[in-house]
């Protein structure tokens, strides 16, 4: 029996009919899944065969080339109901626009087709026990300036970490050094010869994302997989902004879950305060003046992290993925930095804030609601708010552009 493709997805509506109908599926098995950081085999195919692979993919290649905007929704959607799932997607829609924006024309063709066909492409960026996030010990061997020599295959040496969604995706976007010393960037299937994955991710938040290992041992790369990175970053682009983008709806996806939990909890568990009761404020959690407050407070913060988000979305719309010029790059990364920034605080805040409200027995373990914030805590942890803050500041005081690496 040969399985359907994924649908095509082409609007707004459909995209987001798409994304509430799988977090809806997926909503009975998020307590499970926190508690055993078990892989998401069932929840993650299910994705790839929903059709949301393909809609940033251009109209050229078959796809939905729907916008930012519908992007950022479709992640907040998922994210409010399980932000490790949704986290799963994120290198996917890194690496869509990097082939939309550099990508050869055999790259596009045959990386958009797989996109199409439900097949999703992982990372392998991050590196542990370097220096720094960017400093690089994994090799792109055989490649260099002029590409690869004729009639010689490069081979991948190295191991990454961090590489989330690479155990159940199809490709693996593996960042490496070539022999020029110059960024590189190869695209592996995970099945391929030389290709070892791992499980070594026990966290205390974001468990289900399997953000493991991956080992790279002379791995076979084909010459037409392999591209000049460092190119995409001596030109203004939004390649880290939109990336960022992404995990800024993961935010206020997990903020808008944890507000959703705390009144529905006091909505429907919560007793009232001893003092709340001795003053004569009713007989129910909801009547509690301090609660009404405290609510109304967390969902006034809330629905501004959704409009910074929505208001960053729009400015990359607007930007476009290869803006015109370093100032049209600098608005769209200024614009998602204070989105994330703000979103990263509010996530945490709300989260660790509902336990306020909920009295005690919210801190049975049957309820998971710190969930929420461990999943926060630890999403925001990969990304100091701190440096958004002075790249925000920078701009604003002296007119210096933020960093084009990137990572904004």
């Amino acid at each position: 029996m040969t399985a359907l493709s994924p649908p095509l997805i082409e609007s707004r509506e459909a995209a987001l009919a798409a994304a509430a109908g799988f977090a809806q599926r997926i909503a009975d098995g998020v307590i499970e899944r926190d508690r055993t950081g078990a892989l998401p085999v069932a929840e993650l195919a299910d994705f790839d065969a929903s059709g949301l692979l393909a809609i940033t993919v251009p109209v050229a290649y078959g796809g939905g080339e729907l916008s930012p905007v519908v992007l950022a929704e479709v992640i907040r959607t998922i994210a409010a109901v399980d932000p490790a799932i949704a986290q799963a997607s994120q290198g996917h829609y890194l690496f869509v626009d990097v082939l939309r924006a550099f990508g050869s024309p055999e790259q596009k063709h045959r990386l958009f087709t797989e996109a199409l066909a439900g097949h999703r492409i992982a990372n392998a960026l991050a590196e542990r026990g370097s220096g720094h996030a960017q400093d690089l010990k994994t090799r792109l061997l055989g490649w260099g300036a002029a590409g690869a020599s004729a009639g010689v295959s490069p081979r991948l040496e190295g191991r990454k970490y961090y590489a989330t969604g690479a155990l159940t995706a199809t490709w693996i976007a593996v960042s490496a050094l070539d022999d020029d010393g110059r960024l590189a960037l190869a695209f592996v299937r995970r099945d391929a010869s030389g290709v070892t994955l791992d499980h070594d991710w026990d966290t205390m938040g974001q468990r289900a994302t399997v953000s493991g290992g991956v080992l790279l041992d002379d791995v076979e790369v084909e010459p037409d997989l392999a591209m000049h990175y460092a190119d995409c970053f001596e030109v203004p682009q939004q390649l880290g902004a939109r990336a960022q983008l992404v995990h800024t709806a993961i935010q206020v996806g997990i903020a808008g879950g944890a507000l959703a939990d705390a009144q529905l909890y006091v909505s429907t568990k919560a007793r009232p305060f001893f003092e709340a009761a001795r003053a004569g404020w009713g007989e129910h959690a909801v009547e509690d003046p301090h609660t009404i407050h405290r609510i109304g407070e967390m969902a006034t913060r809330v629905a501004a992290a959704e409009a910074l988000l929505r208001d960053a979305a729009t400015t990359l719309e607007q930007v476009g993925l290869v803006p015109a010029d370093a100032d049209g790059g600098a608005r769209g990364s200024i614009a998602v930095a204070r989105a994330k920034a703000f979103a990263s605080e509010v996530a945490v805040s709300v989260a660790s804030d509902l336990f306020s409200l909920t009295g005690a027995s919210a801190a049975d373990r049957r309820y998971d609601l710190d969930r929420h914030w461990r999943n926060a805590r630890t999403h925001a942890s990969h990304d100091p708010v701190d440096w958004k803050y002075h790249h925000i500041g920078a701009y604003m005081l002296s007119g210096t552009l933020p960093p084009n690496h990137g990572q904004l």
